[in-house]
């Protein structure tokens, strides 16, 4: 079997008022999970969606861009026809 390398990890802190510790340690305890596990995956999740919206803005940045270059555009009218026939017969491909 190949070796795998293991996951640096790096301890870091985070200050929490009184209240949301104990609403942690609460949840923690029905979840029957630790308040590090809570924590870590609402810190991944709060990331991996920020990452996407990120991702999005800039290729919402380039659209606008080559846009503005171009002038090329669909129209509203175009992609609810082509919406539309989703599903029929006739179904079209999408307008580019």
């Amino acid at each position: 079997m190949p070796e795998t390398t293991p996951v640096k990890t790096i301890n870091t802190g985070i200050k929490l008022d009184e209240s949301l510790h104990a609403r942690i340690k609460a949840l923690g305890a029905v979840k029957q999970r630790t308040p590090h596990w809570l924590m870590k995956t609402a810190i991944e999740e709060y990331v991996t969606r920020e990452e996407a919206y990120e991702r999005e803005k800039a290729e919402d940045m380039q659209r606008w861009q080559n846009y503005q270059l171009t002038g090329h555009a669909i129209t509203h009218q175009v992609v609810e026809s082509w919406l539309n026939s989703w599903g029929n017969d006739d179904e079209r491909e999408c307008p580019k």
